[in-house]
């Protein structure tokens, strides 16, 4: 997520039903593509280089999943840089160039694409990977209508989100260059080419703008008439200050193709335009067209390279052949979405379950991308080409913990040529990738590759150099990077050599990362303690026997950062002394439950199994978990560890019904090349990577009645059930092709066999896999409710379900300053004995009633407070009197309603109630006894 690193970063946030889904084979509409894509080879060609368009408006397609799929989900947010981080982008799994509307120029911590901009600028073939990176090599198009407009500022047309759809396969926009006209823009892509399909409005002087690069950095143009061609490059790379590899010879090459003739050109810088000039080299440089008087369709095929013009006029020639017409590039790109996509058959999920799921399916299978073109490649770290495959957008800091275990069930024909690419970067460069954007961006602390390689050995991948691959890793271990002892190694610290393991000197010496000697050391130790157990697994694989145990013996030192007077983790200074702060994207809080590969060495530093239960639940009580940011993503699982797997279930429902939603603004934090989505798909199907070297998972909760998985390779489908998922997330019982799973755990292997994982489900928590019995369930938990004498404050993300959800960090709140009220609907008769009200600290209710109904109309007084507030804790806030939880134990009563009916409230800091909104609440529990 964010990339400051000083703490928390701040949060976030209609398709076909659901259907069975059989064994996957072929069907009928593939053949109905592959006849398509035949019959588009032989039409023939229309004026010359152009594609043929002889071709219908839109192209019949079978239903997929693919059409679940919301391109716009992650695309807006309440901050400018903490939201999804996702773009409308068009382009087949793993594309190399992915193409999408651009409203705004990208940089650094900005897309090219954000929901409520107002004008489209143009059409972009983007190899940005995520927000807090920098695109390099990028291109731009766009239409005009009437005079040229070469400058970003001016060509900009004015559309509607109710003119724009998106899919993985096409996007298309009416964009409205005056009153009464509509410039269609429909857009679909390869993994290297970009396609255009546009419809100017009639009788309009048309044309088209080619930007190649912007201020700052020497780019080219030339316009061919001859070829009906724009080629150009662009050098520019946004993280060029970053990392040790300058890539002096990077450029991204494109090669613009229309199929109609030009009837004049020129070329551009910013503004100013050279009439009639084919060829300029310069910053900020464009070069247009205009087209015949007349011209109403234009198709347009724009190719991208990092090798050469040529090579991008090749890649070109082969993924889009003049012969191709823009309907068989949308049903080729829909079929390989729908190769992944349908492989994933859904029971039981809601329209917005299922659009979340398989977008976030969408959003993982596009990372990372791809960078070598048909057998070739260039490198950044040499500044060379060579043979072979490669990729980049390797946020390996992110994506290890569960995206790469996802490409591991989803895409396992990717999985070999994935670490062979790193290997070669490992040649070419030195060193493993840490963040590799088209070359080493030295972002984030760790080498998480170890990880990545390790977590492929384990699952049984044997398609690279495991002996290079345990070369490469081993020196990630015991070669500190240089000027170790003397560089800080701070975040985007520029002028640093590539970073590997800062602080390893010390870390060797001592068993900890100085603290006042290298940044986040703290991260760094606990990260690099991991890191060595996935170096031991590599090293057991290739027969190296005396380093596995060295580097498993090694991978205990997370524990000498554990401070037994306060509970928590914290980093060291070189001399021993305690050191504060020294954290990546969380704080000593989180960083407790850092300890991926040996939960049982934690649990044993807190105490044993009940001590870090109670540890893990005030935690949450506290609100320090953080799903924004990925130290926080395994911590819910860590309940199955500690014999208390039902909290696992609980908050893993919570966590997701926070933060996923099927919304512009429904993903939280940032997707970080699909490690936020990853989290989301491992938990709807019921189980997570906790320790993803170890190839075993951790059993949560199933979001749907049956998920069927034919996964790639396998023999026969893995079919997850867990009947009336939605109304009962407990697990009761598990078992794994007719035998009983009796620990909340599965083995990688075990589900690649295929067959069936069936979940027994139950409203209230259960004793499976628990080492202590559950308490009694909380009657009210995820119940209706509704607020009384009040407006709920869903603007302000305090609704009323807040009071309800089994989370202490959420509140109810009313936007008003009437002493509102709650009211919660059982569902049932049942009995009722207890009570628990556990209100903000700041704004809390002072007198109350508590009440109960079978009916909803006939309300009995069950418990009574008059004077609610107390001291406990209030000091840390700064004031003498404030708001505490009360439990309330009554004489047993049959109801269905249970209201929380408040007579006055206050705020601790004035004593009176605020006139602008009312008290709040955190949690509302009920219990039978």
């Amino acid at each position: 997520m964010m990339r400051t690193r000083v703490g928390l970063a701040s949060s976030r946030r209609a398709a076909p039903a659901w259907h069975e889904t059989r064994p996957w084979r072929a069907p009928l509409w593939w053949a109905a593509l592959i006849l398509l894509v035949l019959l588009a080879s032989f039409i023939p060609p229309i004026g010359g280089p152009g594609p043929a368009v002889a071709e219908p408006q839109s192209v019949s397609t079978s239903a997929s999943n693919v059409d679940k799929v919301d391109p716009f989900i992650g695309t807006t947010g309440d901050s400018d840089t903490e939201y999804g981080g996702m773009i409308p982008s068009t382009a087949p799994p793993f594309a190399m160039t992915r193409w999408s509307p651009m409203t705004r120029e990208n940089y650094v911590s900005g897309l090219p694409y954000r929901l409520n901009d107002p004008k489209i600028t143009g059409f972009i073939g983007t190899h940005q990977p995520a927000i807090w990176m920098g695109d390099s090599g990028y291109t731009v198009g766009m239409p005009g209508v009437g005079a040229v407009k070469t400058a970003a500022a001016d060509r900009g047309l004015p559309y509607s989100h109710s003119d724009e759809t998106a899919s993985p396969e096409k996007y298309t926009v009416n964009m409205h260059p005056a009153p009464g006209q509509t410039l269609r823009a429909e857009l679909t892509a390869t993994s290297r080419v970009g396609f255009l399909r546009l419809t100017y409005p009639r009788g309009a002087a048309t044309n088209f703008v080619m930007q190649a690069i912007r201020s700052g950095t020497t780019g080219k143009v030339h316009v061919n008439p001859a070829r009906r061609e724009i080629t150009g490059y662009n050098p520019d790379r946004q993280d060029n200050k970053l990392g040790p590899f300058k890539a002096p010879g990077f450029k991204g090459y494109f090669v613009a193709r229309f199929d109609t003739a030009f009837a004049d050109y020129g070329t551009a810088t910013g503004a100013t335009q050279y009439e009639g000039d084919a060829d300029r080299t310069d910053q900020n440089v464009s070069g247009y067209v205009r087209f015949p008087a007349g011209t109403v369709t234009v198709h347009v095929r724009i190719a991208t390279s990092f090798i050469s013009v040529e090579q991008a006029r090749a890649n070109l020639d082969q993924e889009i052949p003049n012969r191709q017409s823009f309907g068989a590039t949308v049903a080729k790109t829909r079929a390989a979405w729908a190769e992944k996509l349908d492989r994933v058959g859904i029971n039981g999920g809601t329209h917005d379950q299922l659009a979340t799921f398989y977008t976030g399916m969408y959003h993982a299978l596009q990372y990372p991308s791809e960078m070598s073109e048909h057998g070739r490649y260039y490198s950044a770290y040499d500044d060379k080409v060579h043979k072979g495959v490669s990729y980049t957008g390797y946020s390996l800091w992110d994506t290890f913990r569960a995206q790469n275990a996802f490409l591991t069930m989803f895409a396992p024909e990717r999985v070999n040529d994935l670490v062979t690419s790193m290997l070669q970067d490992y040649k070419q460069g030195g060193w493993l990738p840490l963040w590799k954007n088209i070359t080493e961006t030295n972002i984030m602390e760790g080498t998480s590759a170890d990880s990545v390689i390790a977590e492929d050995i384990v699952k049984g991948f044997h398609g690279f150099d495991r002996d290079l691959a345990y070369q490469a890793v081993r020196k990630d271990a015991m070669t500190p990077p240089d000027d170790d002892t003397t560089l800080w190694y701070g975040d985007r610290q520029e002028g640093t050599p590539v970073e590997a393991r800062a602080g390893l000197t010390w870390y060797k010496k001592n068993g900890w990362v100085a603290a006042d000697r290298t940044a986040e050391a703290g991260t760094r130790t606990l990260d690099f303690a991991y890191e060595d157990y996935a170096v031991a697994q590599v090293a057991k694989a290739v027969g190296k026997t005396a380093d596995a145990e060295y580097f498993l013996k090694r991978s205990k030192n997370y524990k000498n950062l554990y401070n037994t007077a306060t509970g928590l983790m914290q980093a060291r200074k070189l001399d021993g002394s305690w050191a504060d702060g020294a954290w990546t994207e969380g704080d000593e809080w989180v960083y407790t439950n850092d300890v991926l590969h040996d939960v049982p060495g934690l649990m044993a530093l807190k105490g044993g199994k009940a001590e870090f239960a109670s540890w893990l639940d005030r935690y949450f009580a506290g609100g320090h978990n953080n799903h924004t940011n990925e130290p926080s993503h395994h911590i819910p699982y860590l309940y199955d560890y500690a014999g208390r797997p039902w909290r696992t279930q609980e908050l893993v429902r919570q966590i997701a019904n926070s933060n996923y939603r099927n919304a512009p603004d429904g993903l939280s934090g940032n997707e970080d090349c699909g490690q936020m989505s990853a989290w989301y798909l491992f938990s709807a199907m019921g189980f997570y990577p906790v320790n993803p070297a170890s190839g075993q998972y951790a059993v949560g909760s199933p979001f749907f009645d049956k998920v069927t998985l034919n996964l790639p390779g396998a023999h026969r489908p893995l079919v997850i059930t867990s009947p009336h998922a939605a109304s009962r997330p407990y697990v009761q019982a598990l078992k794994l092709n007719g035998k009983s799973i009796a620990k909340p755990f599965l083995s990688h292997k075990a589900l690649m066999g295929g067959g069936r994982l069936d979940f027994t489900m139950n409203e209230a928590p259960q004793a499976w896999g628990a080492s202590t019995p559950p308490p009694a369930p909380d009657l009210a938990h995820f119940k209706p409710v509704k607020m009384i004498n009040g407006t709920p404050a869903r603007e302000w993300g305090k609704p009323s379900e807040n009071a309800v959800d089994g989370s202490l960090s959420s509140m109810a709140q009313s936007t008003t300053g009437a002493p509102w009220s709650l009211q919660v609907d059982l569902g049932r008769v049942t009995t009722v004995g207890r009570t628990t009200v556990t209100p903000d600290w700041e704004n809390y209710p002072v007198s109350y009633d508590i009440k109960t109904s079978k009916d909803g109309t006939n309300w009995t007084t069950v418990a009574r407070e008059s004077d609610s507030g107390g001291t406990t804790g209030c000091a840390d806030h700064g004031v003498t009197r404030c708001g505490q939880p009360h439990t309330y134990t009554v004489e047993p009563t049959q109801a269905r309603y249970v209201q929380l009916a408040v007579s006055k409230w206050v705020s601790a800091k004035t004593g009176r109630p605020a006139p602008d909104y009312g008290w709040a609440l955190g949690e509302f529990e009920v219990y039978a006894k």
